[in-house]
């Protein structure tokens, strides 16, 4: 099943292996070791806007002290690590510190909104945690993201490659009573930086020498090593589906090496990949004999007709159109496996 996120881990990614670690260790050792240091932590407007305690705006919008919402947004997380393998580290810290820092002026926007015309008074507490950035992030994921359809239900009803983020994010949402000020106020955030209202995207973003330092005194510490290229076998695999999903395996291993060698050297001498050039071999390949002896061939068929519908989802996500028509008539018009060889590429 094709996943909106590709597959090679945090490889590439880490703010995020960081983002996953660092908050997380913390909201484990306040809840179950130090429980009784979480007052430090809590999310407190009244003492933020009365008492000044700027201390405690920083603390208590990092740090979670809810397992549930630790766990959620870790997951969410993980999934939307992809927007820093295609914007850079970078970028992609400096849209989380924009979210950040404007939901934090939504949250105190909201409360006092809230209070003068419903005339409710929201508690002071709202949940803590690094989760306002987070929902600002299902913003680009919804306008960037192509939606992959896997499986109907009930007609009309379908199951997408988007779905199960949702579910993960409905989740949060509903995870508390007040934490839907926190997910307002983080997608609006999203929505003005996304959209680069007022020009926020150039107010709020990192400086060029604070990204150099922390990725020569961090990148060491959270960097993943490439993953290795073996597929694991399931067990009781006969040897012919062991050997073909090698051949499969091979053949995935065997698209992207190329497709990285010519894609570098379109970069060198300029022009377009020519993909029918590139990749006849695997798709001429059909049914081969995995038995001792030599494999047969097919002829290749003509180019595929391709749907313009799915050369819009790869342009929505920033590719040229010229890539991703060749990257559908390579991949025999199939959208999952041409998303992901210009996803990790």
């Amino acid at each position: 099943m094709f996943t909106s996120t590709g597959s090679s881990g945090l490889y590439k990614a880490p703010l995020s292996k960081s983002l996953l670690l660092v908050p997380s260790a913390l909201s484990l050792l306040l809840t179950l070791l130090l429980p009784h240091c979480q007052k430090l932590f809590a999310y407190d407007l009244h003492a933020v806007k009365s008492d000044f305690q700027v201390w405690r705006l920083i603390c208590g919008r990092i740090v979670c002290l809810d397992l549930k919402d630790t766990f959620c947004s870790s997951l969410l997380i993980y999934n939307f690590r992809i927007f820093e393998r295609r914007y850079g580290s970078r970028k992609f810290a400096s849209f989380l510190l924009g979210s950040w820092v404007l939901s934090a002026l939504f949250d105190l926007i909201l409360v006092e909104a809230v209070q003068y015309l419903v005339g409710v008074t929201v508690a002071n507490n709202l949940p803590s945690g690094f989760l306002a950035p987070v929902f600002a992030l299902f913003v680009p994921f919804y306008r960037s993201i192509p939606r992959v359809q896997v499986a109907h239900i009930l007609g009309p009803l379908s199951i997408t490659n988007k779905t199960l983020i949702y579910i993960l994010g409905l989740q949060l949402f509903t995870s508390g009573s007040h934490i839907w000020i926190v997910a307002i106020s983080g997608l609006i955030a999203g929505m003005c930086y996304d959209c680069k209202v007022f020009q926020v995207h150039q107010v709020l973003r990192i400086p060029g020498s604070v990204a150099q330092f922390f990725s020569w005194a961090l990148g060491p510490v959270f960097s993943s090593s490439e993953p290795t290229s073996e597929a694991r076998v399931g067990m009781g695999a006969t040897v012919d589906i062991q050997r073909q999903q090698r051949m499969e395996q091979l053949d995935r291993q065997l698209m992207l090496s190329q497709f990285a060698h010519v894609r570098r050297q379109r970069q060198q001498q300029g022009g377009m990949i020519n993909w029918n050039r590139l990749f006849p071999p695997l798709r001429q390949r059909r049914n081969i004999n995995y038995q001792d002896g030599p494999r047969s061939e097919q002829r290749a068929s003509p180019p595929l007709e391709v749907s313009e519908e799915q050369v819009a989802r790869l342009m929505e996500m920033g590719f040229s159109r010229g890539d991703a028509l060749e990257a559908l008539r390579a991949s025999n018009n199939d959208l999952n496996v041409a998303t992901n060889f210009l996803l990790q590429h």
